[in-house]
């Protein structure tokens, strides 16, 4: 657990001048190079976070692996300024600086950033150094996920996260898979889909292909597109062509689409029968362009074959 570090005065108020900022770096530069590690008491670690507001980027990265090679001494003050900071680019820095330690005594407060900032880079940043801790902020991640107000680029940010941590953990992800909500079912799947082009992970592979059947329209749509960029279209080309008359019209088109990025050049038949009794003029139109995509490129494909 960390340490209680409401004794520390408010971080907001210390401020380095450009002068006074630069001969830091410049001191802890010569540490780092030397293998030293940087004083760890409270005022030194306050001049180095003062210094992760310095507009310059070389400084700020200076000031960041100085904190980082602090390591978990300076967990609490990077905490505290994360949540409290003033300064937006301190609150940016603190949280890339926790992703270099990756200690999780820092997850509730990259939690509390992901949720309560608004800014989209320290939002980026949290969910990056939650993924660095690992498994161990799976749960936390999944959590955010049943919460109603998650906004749909904090959806994406956890479906990264989930992915770097699924190569650690794919158990986790494959339980995750089985959630009753729906939510995160996708956010699992997506992940899963990872670990099938990075590993072909038969597992993995089989999950998103029951996810094909799932109650979701929203986690078959994505097992649906995740198939279409991961699998070979020999493999697969059967089971999605069923999709193509699926309830629901998204999954219907994403299906379409995934044929048609799969060169599945033998159910071009099958969609052309899917087309004559659609409904949806949407949809018609996406299966217009799947077919007349796969029709050419089979064209192209026969007369390479024949010489011309």
């Amino acid at each position: 657990m960390l340490q209680d570090f409401t004794d520390i005065s408010s971080i907001s108020e210390s401020q380095l001048t450009e002068e006074e900022a630069l001969q830091l770096a410049d001191e802890l530069s010569a540490k780092l190079s030397e293998g030293e590690i940087p004083r760890s008491d409270a005022e030194s670690l306050k001049r180095m976070v003062a210094g992760l507001g310095d507009a310059r980027g070389a400084l700020r990265l200076t000031f960041a692996k100085s904190l980082g090679a602090v390591g978990d001494e300076a967990l609490p003050i990077l905490c505290k300024a994360l949540r409290q900071h003033q300064n937006v680019i301190v609150r940016r820095a603190s949280a890339k600086t926790l992703n270099l330690i990756g200690n999780k005594d820092a997850l509730p407060y990259l939690l509390e950033a992901f949720l309560e900032d608004d800014d989209p880079v320290v939002l980026g940043s949290s969910a990056g150094a939650m993924a660095t801790i690992g498994p161990d902020a799976m749960d936390s991640l999944l959590g955010i996920l049943k919460n109603p107000d998650c906004t749909p680029f904090q959806v994406g940010l956890i479906n990264l996260a989930l992915s770097f941590i699924g190569a650690k953990a794919p158990e986790a992800l494959l339980e995750a898979a089985d959630s009753d909500v729906a939510e995160v079912r996708v956010a699992a799947i997506s992940a899963l889909g990872d670990q099938i082009q990075k590993s072909d992970d038969l597992r993995a592979q089989n999950r998103v292909f029951q996810a094909l059947d799932d109650s979701s329209a929203e986690v078959r749509a994505e097992a649906v597109t995740l198939i279409g960029k991961s699998c070979d279209a020999e493999d697969v080309e059967n089971m999605l062509s069923r999709k193509l008359v699926d309830q629901d019209t998204q999954v219907r088109k994403n299906t379409a689409m995934a044929l048609m990025k799969l060169e599945a050049f033998n159910t071009i038949e099958s969609i052309e029968a899917a087309k004559s009794t659609e409904k949806d003029k949407s949809v018609q139109a996406v299966f217009n362009v799947a077919i007349n995509i796969l029709s050419r490129d089979l064209e192209e494909k026969q007369e390479s074959e024949q010489g011309f």
